[in-house]
């Protein structure tokens, strides 16, 4: 059950496109992915953190566990995709540490007030 939101269906294709990009970032050929000066554990942690702060905006915070094990299940999958990829792409067990550490960050300063984000948002727009 989402948050009362006056644009559900814009959040929810926000946190899925999110999602997508994760997925086509992570399975795509790595030589075909720009290269950013940062480690790639980062920006793994980037990633899910945003991620679990997005749904975490969106949902109830007693919805918070289901987030985290969805997407820390979503990391999973890709790992175990690119384990059985032949073109470059190989499983990391520490890509999965750093998956883990975005998503309990974003669900810790969701937990500590960033959580229900949207409806502020939809509030500060609503106003103007």
């Amino acid at each position: 059950m989402l948050l009362p939101l006056r644009y559900p269906r814009l959040w929810l294709v926000g946190g899925w496109t999110l999602i997508a990009l994760a997925i086509l970032a992570s399975l795509s050929p790595a030589q075909n992915l720009p290269h950013v000066g940062a480690s790639d554990k980062v920006h793994h942690l980037t990633a899910y953190a945003l991620m679990a702060l997005w749904f975490s905006g969106i949902y109830p915070k007693s919805r918070y566990l289901v987030i985290g094990i969805g997407l820390f299940l979503l990391g999973a999958v890709i790992e175990w995709a690119q384990g059985s990829m032949s073109y470059g792409r190989q499983a990391d067990l520490y890509d999965m540490f750093a998956n883990t550490a975005g998503i309990l960050a974003g669900l810790i300063a969701a937990w500590l007030g960033l959580g229900g984000w949207a409806q502020r948002v939809e509030k500060l727009v609503g106003r103007t």
